[in-house]
């Protein structure tokens, strides 16, 4: 396959899963073409999925559910602006899973404590699922949705979007893996800075909050529990949990290996009272087949520069640091220039001018002891909506036309690590992983 030939399918977002565990195809709806679907919470992040699938056909928005009024008033003006129909709200999952017919897929984007409880209940129902990452703000929630969608036979994709990411795929496909690069991986980072002023907590308007007894029945204290729920242990699995996981999967997908061991430092640098750590930063150690490789990952919550997320994987011939914000992508060659050079003659870099450069990590000029080494961009047709090639991937798997990129299997691989770098933090001890740590089944 050209360069060419590769791009057209990546954009497409149906690309097959570079690892195994790809759940099967699900073939045509009830309904031919189209999917019904429901959307189940509508949050900050089930409005970003929901603007995600404007642009993706033949899709039937037939049901909406959150416990909050407002929410459903808000998803409901949302679908009648895309397509004036009005879908059916509901308040509690149950009622939705025992009235509506027909329906195909559900959208879930609830607090993560409901991950699994609403996505084995609707799977269990038949429906096939998308929902947000993570999977649960437990390992046993992790795993009953991989029980519960291999038990099914429905689909199920994790929204960890970089995979279906036409940018990260022919990063990996097409550079890393096909050209070969940056020779051997030796080292992985991963930074996340969220600004101090997005990590405030959320307000809302007294007049527009839900009743005290809806918010006790789904065991909410008050709406400032509600809104704010990833700040609470028993609710979510705090900020790299949130944000890392993300870059750990990837990490996991580039490398074709998991992690054998992970050592993380936590701290309230900002947020004394909170019961998450607002900055941690866990070291994964990983034998993969081209030799041992160390992956930092470091979650700010609360930082006082710019905000902004990367990853950057340093090998003996050069240097990737990517990012789903393209302003923070760039490639630099440590070795052969030329080879890159070729590379960009015939189309897979675009290589920018040589002229003093300013470091686009840090907006401060790079310092060489002689001419700073080019720096080389990725082509510019790869873009799209960060969540829109993941959200194309799971209905093309739904109507039968290719595998998903992110199932719960695949999904819960990338996430376990994740769970221990918080224990690890906790006890300030480092964790060698065992099959009982990474297993998707309880008691392996």
């Amino acid at each position: 396959m050209d360069r060419r030939e590769f791009i057209n399918t990546a954009v497409a977002g149906a690309g097959l899963s570079l690892l195994p565990g790809a759940a099967r195809p699900g073939g045509n709806t009830a309904h031919g073409n189209e999917i019904h679907v429901a959307l189940i919470g509508h949050g900050r992040q089930g409005g970003v999925l929901f603007d995600a699938m404007r642009n993706i056909p033949s899709l039937y928005f037939q049901a909406v559910c959150d416990i909050w009024e407002y929410r459903r008033k808000d998803a409901l003006r949302r679908v009648r602006s895309l397509h004036r129909q009005t879908p059916n709200e509901y308040a509690d999952i149950d009622e939705m899973l025992a009235t509506e017919k027909g329906l195909d897929a559900a959208i879930i984007a609830t607090p993560d404590s409901w991950h699994a409880p609403h996505t084995v209940k609707c799977l269990e129902a038949g429906l096939h699922v998308y929902c947000e990452k993570a999977m649960s703000n437990t390992l046993d929630g992790a795993r009953a949705i991989v029980r519960a969608a291999e038990t099914s036979g429905k689909l199920c994709q994790i929204g960890y979007q970089r995979r279906s990411n036409p940018r990260y795929r022919y990063t990996l496909d097409q550079l890393i893996n096909g050209n070969r690069i940056t020779g051997q991986i030796v080292n992985v980072n991963g930074q996340w800075n969220r600004s101090f002023s997005s990590s405030q907590e959320l307000l809302f308007n007294p007049s527009l909050a839900a009743k005290q007894d809806v918010l006790s029945r789904y065991g909410y204290e008050d709406m400032r529990q509600l809104l704010n729920w990833r700040l609470y242990r028993d609710r979510s699995g705090g900020p790299i949990l949130d944000l890392g996981c993300h870059q750990i999967d990837v990490f996991n997908w580039f490398l074709g290996s998991a992690p054998k061991s992970v050592c993380a430092f936590g701290c309230n640098a900002w947020f004394k009272h909170r019961e998450h750590f607002d900055s941690i930063l866990a070291v994964f150690e990983y034998d993969t087949p081209q030799g041992p490789v160390r992956a930092c990952e470091q979650v700010v919550t609360a930082s006082p520069g710019i905000g902004g997320y990367y990853e950057s994987f340093m090998g003996t011939e050069g240097t990737i640091n990517l990012s789903e914000q393209a302003a923070y992508t760039n490639m630099v060659p440590s070795g052969n220039w030329m080879k890159w050079e070729e590379l960009a003659h015939r189309g897979f870099l675009k290589q920018e001018e040589p002229l003093l450069r300013v470091n686009r990590l840090g907006n401060v000029v790079g310092s060489y002891p002689s001419h700073p080494p080019p720096d080389f961009q990725l082509p510019g047709d790869l873009s799209k909506p960060p969540h829109q090639p993941h959200l194309e991937n799971f209905f093309a798997a739904v109507r039968g036309n290719g595998t998903l990129n992110c199932d719960a299997r695949l999904a819960f691989a990338s996430e376990a690590p994740v769970h221990w770098a918080n224990q690890s933090a906790r006890t300030r001890q480092p964790i060698t992983f065992t099959g009982e740590h990474l297993s998707d089944s309880p008691g392996s």
